[in-house]
């Protein structure tokens, strides 16, 4: 009977180092060449939080409306809550949401970005009024 060979000496197969390197550089050149057309995707996704957040103050805005015969500027009289901004420590929300003008007869609210989403020096920008009509004024 042949004693065992020791666990230190039997010979693996395995993947060299450099073959690791040269997988983890080919996905880089993949995923360099992708990013550029992913990024209308995500801005477009990340939009969304925009006109969500627009269309939750328009129903304060008319409820608002119904009670005092008026729209508000003021989105705490509202019961709008701005959740933290992602420039903010523990911020999630992309936009900052504002009431741009208000009176008897209608308002008009504005989300802004403040993250520039693509890095064009962009900062995209949404509009809602009374009637609900939803249009970007600043694309990004």
């Amino acid at each position: 009977m042949k004693p065992p060979k020791s666990l230190f000496k039997q010979r693996v197969k395995a993947y060299t180092l450099t073959e690791i390197l040269v997988v983890l550089v080919i996905i880089g050149i993949l995923v360099l060449l992708a990013l550029p057309n992913l990024l209308p995707l995500i801005t477009k996704a990340k939009a969304t939080e925009a006109k969500l957040q627009l269309e939750h103050v328009q129903m304060l805005e008319k409820n608002y409306f119904y009670e005092h015969s008026k729209y508000s500027k003021d989105l705490v009289e509202l019961g709008y809550i701005q959740e933290k901004l992602s420039t903010e420590k523990d911020g999630r929300a992309n936009y900052r949401i504002e009431i741009a003008s208000a009176s008897n007869t209608g308002f008009v609210a504005r989300a802004t970005a403040v993250v520039d989403f693509n890095g064009n020096g962009t900062f995209n920008i949404w509009e809602m009024d009374q009637d609900k009509n939803l249009k970007e004024v600043t694309a990004d």
